[in-house]
């Protein structure tokens, strides 16, 4: 496997990736607006289909068009808190429609379907430069910004009575977050995302008892997902997306199961102390 080059470089990326991408849902979902990743992502296809039609690098359409969407839907919801699940739905809607209609143009249906589900074989050197260093100022951000991004995620408002800028922190947090899912696409797919934004939040949610204890546990997660669904993609030639999705899902049921069978063992302890 690692005879290959594409395989090399596709799993260099995904490694990268399977950081970047925890680090953004974890805020995102404590903030209750991982639907939003889930716009982002598929409005991506907007720039992709702009990218193949053009002729210019299509994660470079995408990343154009996920910028101004995040920043149109955070828009939105500040300016009508009260229809902020339907700004996100109004910009997915728009996204996926004009991606439709530029799918029609697009040269090569196979690439532009590639893009759906992700593909292994279709990274290149400078996609990893590009995504080593949108890596390197997510870290940045969430190590030197780490109890800043806690407290707008528990509570913005507490977050700006503390000292907190919030405003500039969520330039900067919504910036890389609409980075970051454009970049994915091309290996996880449009459709695929979110899945990795919010699953792997999900199931350490159900064993970790702080938020330094989710944030590591998270991160664990998607590297172990992503890995493993990148080799299983190879092995058995399905798409990567696919993947490392039902990865998550089995990853989930079985930490569920675990805590299932850990709380009724304490309930028979109890019990027979009793």
């Amino acid at each position: 496997m690692l005879e290959f080059a594409f395989m090399r470089k596709a799993l260099i990326l995904g490694f990268l990736l399977s950081i970047m991408i925890p680090i953004i849902g974890i805020v995102m979902v404590n903030r209750k607006t991982s639907m939003i990743g889930d716009a982002l992502s598929h409005t991506a296809l907007a720039g992709v289909g702009m990218g193949l039609i053009l002729g210019f690098d299509p994660l470079l359409g995408s990343a154009i068009i996920c910028v101004i969407a995040a920043f149109l839907i955070e828009l939105i919801r500040k300016k009508f808190p009260q229809y902020g699940d339907m700004a996100t739905a109004v910009i997915m809607s728009t996204g996926l429609g004009i991606a439709a209609i530029l799918s029609d143009f697009a040269p090569g249906g196979n690439s532009f379907e590639s893009y759906l589900f992700g593909s292994i074989s279709s990274v290149t050197t400078m996609d990893i430069i590009n995504t080593s260093i949108v890596f390197v100022l997510v870290l940045a951000l969430s190590i030197s910004r780490y109890s800043s991004l806690l407290a707008i995620a528990i509570d913005p408002n507490t977050a700006r009575l503390s000292g907190v800028k919030v405003k500039s922190l969520d330039f900067v947090f919504t910036f890389l977050a609409a980075i970051t899912i454009a970049l994915s696409v091309k290996v996880i797919g449009a459709l695929m995302v979110t899945s990795l934004i919010v699953l792997p939040v999900a199931t350490s949610l159900i064993v970790a008892k702080s938020y330094k204890a989710t944030f590591f546990i998270t991160i664990t997660l998607g590297v172990i997902y992503m890995m493993l669904g990148l080799i299983l993609s190879y092995q058995f030639d399905i798409k990567p997306g696919g993947a490392i999705v039902v990865n998550a899902i089995v990853g989930m049921l079985l930490f569920a199961s675990y805590k299932k069978l850990k709380k009724k063992s304490q309930n028979n302890k109890t019990q027979q102390s009793v």
